[in-house]
């Protein structure tokens, strides 16, 4: 029907064909496709996983088996101790320059080929990184506890 519309005198991908009609009346839908798409690929690996534990993992329930850390030994003392954070921004400072010699590393190998503009960028990017540097030492961040 649609080739013969075509072959008519209409374009092939004008609103008068009906495609265009047809998922006009459904603007959603692809959105909501995509969504359901997107879920069903997070959750199938894990329904397979647990399919595959129900099938073939035995079932030994047990003192051992359902106590908190199934490494044979018991634990003693309170759980609850307390952590330095200040490791915590040792490992942000750690990222940040991590992902610095990312984006780096690219841009050094096509240093050459580069316009003016990206070099540019590279600088405003890496002036922003060293501002950075610059507060964690005013705020003490590098500095050993």
């Amino acid at each position: 029907m649609h080739l013969t519309r075509s072959l008519a005198g209409v374009a092939a991908d004008s609103p008068e064909n009906g495609w265009m009609t047809e998922n006009a009346e459904h603007p959603w839908l692809m959105v909501v496709g995509l969504l359901v798409g997107g879920v069903a690929f997070g959750i199938t690996p894990l329904l397979l996983a647990w399919l595959w534990a129900r099938v073939f993992s035995p079932n030994k329930p047990g003192a051992e088996k359902n106590a908190t850390y199934e490494c044979g030994l018991e634990s003693k003392g309170d759980a609850w101790i307390q952590f330095g954070a200040s490791y915590y921004l040792y490992a942000i400072v750690f990222l940040v320059f991590d992902v610095e010699a990312v984006f780096l590393l690219p841009f050094a190998v096509a240093f050459t080929g580069l316009p003016l503009g990206a070099c540019l960028a590279m600088l405003v990017f890496l002036l922003l990184l060293v501002e950075g540097l610059i507060w964690a030492c005013q705020k003490g961040v590098l500095t050993w506890a």
